[in-house]
């Protein structure tokens, strides 16, 4: 008898604050992207063997809100305001409380030698305790169908919390902290989609962020290279936080850049309708 093919579904941050059009960080198209990931789990449900949901979770005093820094007049910086090491060294940034400004400025230093991004504020998102940290209602009730109809649970894997670091993959956080493992390598989720999954499913939001560091970092830490080709990539659900106008191809350029890079290493690219239909 052949094998089954066993299917995993990561799915990143579908929740509340990403994929409505009133949340605190909407990404424009998420909320058409959120329904296609309901439908695609309740069509799928029978050959879901496993489902690994990433859960963006911060509080108000966070390295990437506003509050953490101000300017020599006090004041904070908008969504959206990129802070450089540069800009904390030449005072036109520090941080709201004195004793963070040194390993801010350490944090910062390293996003750059890391040739990531640099440091992004952002608005107060997914708070822990409120509607935006939860999951969109449509992909919720569809994971608690799946739920009752294997008996058995779905493996939440919560990011964020830590800070003093960005935590945009499922994987790791941006710069580790070296006294908390949980902004570690997430050594077993990357040993289950290894070795328990033939076909990984991959959606969420955002397609610039989240879903990008996150797929970046399985390639990077996969044991086996070939491993690679068992991802999917499901473009219609997901979307980019766009450009802030003053920096055209800000987000979206290397995003499209790195898609391009996975492709050719062998990841696939398609629509949720179009698995549907294989």
């Amino acid at each position: 008898m052949a094998k089954a093919t066993r299917i995993h579904l990561l799915l990143i941050d579908p929740q509340f604050d990403f994929t409505d059009p009133s949340g605190a960080l909407f990404v424009p198209g998420a909320e058409k992207d959120a329904p296609r990931v309901a439908k695609l789990i309740d069509r799928l449900a029978k050959h879901l063997d496993d489902i690994h949901v990433t859960v963006d979770s911060h509080q108000e005093m966070d390295i990437s809100h506003p509050m953490w820094f101000k300017d020599p007049g006090g004041m904070h910086p908008t969504p959206f305001t990129l802070i450089p090491p540069e800009d904390m060294e030449s005072g036109k940034w520090t941080t709201t409380l004195p004793g963070c400004f040194k390993r801010t400025l350490e944090y910062t230093k390293a996003l750059k030698a890391g040739n990531r991004f640099v440091h992004t504020i952002w608005p107060e998102h997914c708070l822990i305790g409120t509607r935006g940290h939860a999951i969109q209602s449509d992909i919720r009730k569809a994971l608690a169908d799946w739920c009752r109809m294997h008996y058995c649970q779905v493996d939440y894997v919560t990011k964020g919390s830590n800070p003093w670091t960005e935590h945009f993959s499922g994987v790791k956080a941006e710069v580790p902290d070296p006294a908390d493992p949980s902004t570690q390598v997430n050594t077993r989720l990357i040993s289950t989609l290894g070795s328990e999954a033939d076909i990984i499913l991959i959606a969420g939001e955002a397609g610039t962020h989240c879903v990008r560091f996150t797929l970046e970092d399985i390639v990077t830490e996969f044991a086996n290279p070939d491993y690679v080709k068992k991802m999917v990539v499901l473009e219609d659900a997901m979307s980019y936080v766009p450009d802030p106008p003053p920096f055209p191809g800000l987000f979206s350029k290397p995003a499209n850049d790195f898609y391009a890079r996975m492709k050719s290493m062998g990841v696939t690219f398609t629509t949720t309708d179009k698995f549907l239909s294989q």
